[in-house]
């Protein structure tokens, strides 16, 4: 092996080091630093929903919710029919949400934005019953104060202009779904799972200081907050 060549090894050596040692300070410095999660009142619940590379928050669907976010009702999602019982947010790469509706459909244009810089986008789903005992579910108990500065910031990442909220026309995976222009650009520090971690941070919980990963969240996440284990779907 050449010097050269020795020399970008050990810069790759290190440079993996620095990545490792920041994801893992990310997961076990806790955020906030001081105070940490309040003891769950019981007053809201919400449900913290993961794959392997992507975290969404679902809230349970009531009047207030329905009021809060009215407009995907008037946009034809059926946040108000009788089977619904979560609305479900995400928050991630424009260019990837949109071009990758399933991993067979990967192209390098939409994962090189996804791992640079890309504009965002909000991903908004209605679900039904939700079955508690799925690994990739956990449910949190917070307080209504909280879980209402949860539903603010939520609201606030919709990007809106004279006429309202911006669906991206044409946008969607199924009958339930819809995408809408976001705010906020995206990038390989700042993505989903760190947008999710603030609004769970709003809802009183405490996160890593640094959560890049669905992963890291899920371990911070367990680490300083108590999960329930209460069937999903129940009344908020």
């Amino acid at each position: 092996m050449g010097v050269r060549a020795g020399r970008g090894v050990r810069l790759l050596g290190w440079a993996v080091l620095v990545v490792v040692v920041a994801v893992g300070l990310g997961t076990l410095v806790p955020r906030p630093l001081i105070g940490g999660a309040p003891a769950a009142t019981g007053g809201r619940h919400l449900l913290v929903l993961t794959n392997p590379i992507h975290t969404d928050i679902a809230v349970p669907i009531d009047e207030s919710v329905l009021q809060k976010f009215g407009f995907l009702a008037d946009e034809g999602m059926p946040a108000d029919a009788p089977g619904a019982r979560y609305l479900v947010f995400g928050w991630g790469s424009r260019a990837f949400y949109l071009e990758t509706p399933t991993w067979a459909e990967l192209k390098p244009g939409p994962l090189l934005k996804a791992l640079t810089l890309d504009r965002s986008a909000l991903h908004v789903d209605v679900m039904g019953e939700v079955g508690m005992a799925h690994p990739a579910v956990s449910r949190f108990e917070v307080g209504k104060t909280e879980f209402d500065a949860m539903l603010d910031f939520i609201a606030a990442s919709f990007q809106r202009d004279d006429r309202g909220v911006q669906r991206i026309a044409g946008a969607g995976y199924g009958d339930t779904d819809a995408f809408f222009e976001a705010n906020g650009y995206f990038t390989a520090l700042a993505g989903c799972n760190t947008w999710a971690a603030a609004a769970l941070r709003k809802a009183g919980l405490t996160t890593g200081w640094w959560n890049p990963l669905p992963v890291t969240l899920g371990w911070s996440l367990d680490l300083y907050n108590s999960a329930s284990d209460q069937p999903g779907g129940l009344q908020p």
